[in-house]
């Protein structure tokens, strides 16, 4: 199978080198219709095409990393995790704090306005087959959480299926975004397992609430969970 016709990199003038090595780069992946898993062209040959030295490449390919844009494989080279355009909008998150216990809930704070109007729009807008995704993420969710008492990756994957329910690739993206940037702080904070454990319930009745497409109760059963969250943020960091 022949190569797609890929789009020209070219020359950039003297200026903010690493911004317009990011755009020219996003724009080339849009124009040659780079798909997700797709190959980036190898630093060498971004080099030689821009007329950049090997550290703007570099220093371009970080911010894409932590961006969730690329991700850069070992003896492989860097391939596309998201679809960009030069009209794409990137929202790094940065805190500065020492203690888990101010980082969390500082997140929590900004996760609570976001997922309470997320889950309300989902139950507005959610489809029959929306519907469906959530209830199979939650079955394995419950599932595992009766077998191992803990569910973490089910649990996020119920949560994220509902933010897709609201046809509004925003809600997922922030609240992916905040997760991958804070995530040492979320995975099994305090060394606990048992974290938010009791917030477990309120899981089906969010569903019950997204189904039966009722925003304010979905509002209310979003708000027991969250309140759970940061009752054991402030117990466990006793």
């Amino acid at each position: 199978m022949s190569e797609p016709a890929r789009a020209a990199l070219m020359p950039l003038p003297p200026a903010d080198r690493a911004q317009q090595v990011i755009a020219a780069l996003a724009d080339y992946i849009e124009q040659s219709g780079l798909k997700p898993g797709d190959r980036l062209p190898a630093e060498r040959e971004l080099m030689t095409a821009l007329a950049v030295g090997r550290s703007t490449i570099r220093e371009v390919i970080r911010h894409f990393q932590a961006l969730g844009v690329v991700e850069a494989r070992k003896g492989s080279g860097t391939y596309l995790l998201r679809t960009i355009s030069g009209a794409t909008v990137h929202m790094p998150l940065t805190l500065d704090t020492a203690h888990l216990r101010d980082v969390l809930l500082m997140t929590l704070e900004v996760r609570r306005g976001i997922e309470v109007e997320a889950n309300m729009v989902a139950a507005r807008r959610r489809t029959d087959e929306d519907l469906k995704v959530i209830e199979i993420k939650l079955d394995e969710m419950e599932r595992v959480h009766i077998a191992k008492g803990t569910s973490g990756p089910e649990d996020l994957a119920f949560h994220l299926a509902i933010y897709d329910a609201t046809h509004n690739p925003l809600f997922r993206q922030l609240l992916e975004q905040m997760r991958e940037a804070f995530e040492r702080f979320w995975d099994h904070p305090f060394d606990r397992t048992d974290f938010a454990r009791r917030s477990f319930p309120f899981h089906r009745t969010l569903f019950n609430a997204i189904a039966a497409q009722d925003p304010d109760t979905a509002r209310e059963e979003t708000l027991k969970i969250l309140a759970i969250v940061e009752e054991d943020i402030k117990e466990m960091s006793k």
